[in-house]
């Protein structure tokens, strides 16, 4: 569990946080929401129904629960949800890049801000499949880019499938990040959907390392598809220290911490 700040906020960054909240612990009370966020009741119900309408929630008496088809929310959506985490994972992350080396970025949020992060190494090779981080990093500092294409993914702004792959395993990255969509130690990295899985199953092998991008609300997260095992990544970056059950499953890897 984790603990949100106290204080009011922004009705999108509240909503955001409940989500969140929903994906650990699949049903909160209204009552317990409104003393978390320091607001009234009434407050969270409008919250609730927002969720609801979007399809990520539904009302249930006297709370909400998480709509078991809304495992992982839209990128455009998942790319704000905890952006201050992502970004404090990424500026770690991009330390670990250096002039002139050759790095592949895939999908996800926090490769996004990854990309954003990357504004200080110069004549960079990026390898992605991911529009986002494609456009970010073209033209950047000398950058030279290759974007792995093939038929693109709406609702994860990014290309998959085996020429996707093909493609991208013609390359030997020095560093391949990988954002991680759920973490349970006694089942490695996990996803919620299967194209991006097998993309990370597939092309791993070709980097030198394998950087792991995780924030801590994926924790112990059910996923539904197994993309690594710990064993194949090198680093795990994530924003706090994992629990001790996690981190004893990591005890090989080199883990950061933002």
């Amino acid at each position: 569990m984790f603990i949100l700040p106290r204080g009011r906020m922004l009705q999108d960054t509240r909503q955001s946080e409940i989500y969140n909240l929903l994906q650990v612990h699949r049903t909160c009370t209204i009552t317990d929401l409104a003393q978390r966020f320091d607001v009234s009741d009434e407050t969270i119900r409008r919250d609730i129904r927002q969720l609801e309408e979007e399809g990520f929630a539904f009302r249930v008496r006297g709370g909400v629960t998480l709509k078991e088809t809304a495992a992982e929310a839209p990128y455009l959506v998942r790319r704000n949800q905890n952006a201050e985490k992502k970004q404090a994972i990424a500026l770690k992350a991009a330390a670990l890049v250096e002039d002139g080396m050759t790095i592949l970025i895939d999908s996800g949020s926090t490769s996004y801000w990854l990309s954003r992060a990357l504004t200080k190494p110069r004549n960079l090779t990026v390898i992605t499949n991911a529009l986002d981080v494609a456009r970010e990093m073209t033209g950047r500092n000398g950058c030279k880019v290759f974007f792995a294409g093939g038929e693109i993914d709406y609702d994860y702004q990014s290309c998959f499938g085996p020429d996707t792959e093909a493609f991208m395993n013609r390359f030997t990255p020095e560093i391949a990040f990988f954002a991680i969509g759920a973490v349970d130690s006694r089942r490695g990295l996990l996803d919620f959907h299967y194209p991006e899985a097998s993309l990370k199953a597939a092309i791993c092998a070709q980097a030198s390392r394998v950087v792991a991008l995780v924030d801590s609300t994926k924790f112990e997260r059910q996923g539904i598809i197994k993309a690594l095992d710990f064993r194949q990544i090198d680093i795990f970056v994530t924003d706090q220290t994992p629990p001790p059950q996690l981190l004893t499953a990591l005890n090989e890897v080199e883990v950061l911490i933002a």
